[in-house]
């Protein structure tokens, strides 16, 4: 059930346009098919479209795209030492945006990265406030809180 909640997760991110071309996703995309197929091979069934499959889909979600994203601050901060190809704040930002929060504050904090520019912070604020929105909405309409 986890590849199917997957797979469905990817063909509508597929269709945004900065996706297409964000080589991160695609290493979250690949990790994150890897991670269904190994839960649903170890047995971690679940009655398909269920809150309980859904909830474990979430928790792979969250656990890849932050590690995907501090792998992207990371690069980008490589990139920068070495004056080579950087990384796009807007895939940077998408990232983020698709629940890398968390992933991205680390990677700011570890590597010293992409903490000065204002711009970039204030968006980065942003999107953080519009996921605790939208996680505490979801939460409520799941009647956790």
């Amino acid at each position: 059930m986890l590849i199917t909640f997957a797979a469905l997760l990817i063909a509508v991110l597929f269709a945004l346009k900065p996706l297409q071309k964000n080589a991160f996703f695609l290493i979250y995309f690949a990790l994150m098919m890897g991670a269904a197929y190994v839960c649903e091979q170890a047995g971690y069934r679940t009655m398909p479209f269920s809150k309980q499959s859904f909830l474990f889909f979430v928790v792979w979600h969250f656990l890849l795209i932050n590690a995907v994203t501090v792998l992207a601050y990371g690069a980008d901060k490589r990139a920068a030492i070495k004056k080579t190809w950087r990384v796009a704040e807007n895939q940077l930002h998408l990232l983020e945006f698709l629940g890398g929060s968390p992933g991205a504050f680390l990677a700011q904090k570890i590597f010293h990265h992409k903490t000065k520019k204002a711009s970039f912070r204030i968006f980065f604020f942003f999107v953080l406030a519009i996921q605790i929105v939208i996680v505490y909405y979801a939460l409520r309409i799941l009647n956790v809180i």
